[in-house]
């Protein structure tokens, strides 16, 4: 028995077979592109944000992480993950990110991860993880750290065979849980605010380590062509999200309707936010 997931008992044939014949994630991507209007989501930051300092304010970033816990809760089979050629649900929804320590071109980047908890207002969850980022960019050594390091010191024959040894204990359910804990590659997501540093969003691998099922990038706000209903040709700002996604977990059109539902969260701030709006304003 796993400590991140339990198996899934009864699946159709085809999702059973898919692992045996698709056995890495690199070979079972599919693609997603959406634009989101920042529009809808101006008044509701400015308004959560009035009471709160500038180093903590709530941003487009934290917007979507949130959506994204709502699509996963609301569509838990997206919250499923391949090991062993086996497919398992998860236990808890976990959303991984990664961040620079400083914001210098040299600075080293580092990676971490939250659990999403239903019901908790957005500036809650928004304050964990600022508690998250403060502890990375501390420059402390994490459990992570002292692991990589553990394994860094091995010749680079044993490397790769204590890589593939991990592989195989994850693969039997014999891996500790205290590797797979703080592990940030053991979650149900992976955002990068690539927009952050002033790129754009592009479609990233998925890691055949760990059971991420879902990679999103985010972009750089931009304007782009808007034709209205009248006709008329206009333009406005968007931010890009870009998906790539393993379709061993489950079929396309579950996919993108877990995906639309994500949009339709972030066009909606009300109700993405729900009563924070009325606390947010002070």
């Amino acid at each position: 028995m796993r400590a991140d997931g339990t198996p899934i008992p009864s699946l159709h044939p085809l999702r059973r077979i898919m692992p045996f014949i698709m056995p890495t994630r690199n070979g079972a991507f599919v693609l997603f592109e959406q634009d989101i209007p920042t529009e809808p989501l101006h008044g509701v930051l400015e308004r959560l944000n009035a009471d709160r300092p500038a180093d903590r304010r709530v941003t487009f970033f934290h917007c979507v992480l949130h959506a994204i816990g709502v699509a996963l809760t609301e569509f838990p089979r997206l919250n499923r993950f391949v090991v062993g050629s086996r497919l398992y649900d998860r236990r808890g929804i976990w959303l991984a990110f990664s961040a620079k320590q400083r914001m210098h071109r040299d600075a080293p980047i580092f990676t971490a991860k939250i659990d999403y908890r239903h019901g908790e207002p957005l500036p809650a969850m928004v304050d964990r993880l600022l508690a998250v980022l403060g502890e990375g960019r501390s420059g402390r050594e994490t459990a992570a750290d002292r692991e990589v390091k553990t394994f860094l010191r091995l010749p680079g024959p044993l490397l790769r065979f204590a890589v593939r040894a991990q592989r195989v204990l994850d693969g039997w359910n014999l891996l500790p849980t205290a590797l797979i804990k703080d592990d940030p590659l053991y979650a149900s997501a992976f955002i990068a605010n690539l927009g952050s540093v002033g790129l754009d969003a592009a479609f990233h691998h998925l890691y055949d380590y760990g059971t991420i099922p879902v990679f999103l990038t985010m972009g750089r706000v931009h304007r782009t062509p808007l034709v209205h209903d009248d006709g008329s040709v206009g333009s406005h700002e968007v931010f890009t999200l870009r998906y790539t996604y393993d379709e061993r977990v489950e079929d396309g059109f579950y996919a993108a309707r877990a995906l639309e539902r994500l949009a339709a969260c972030l066009a909606s701030p009300v109700e993405l936010c729900g009563d924070e709006l009325t606390a947010g304003a002070g």
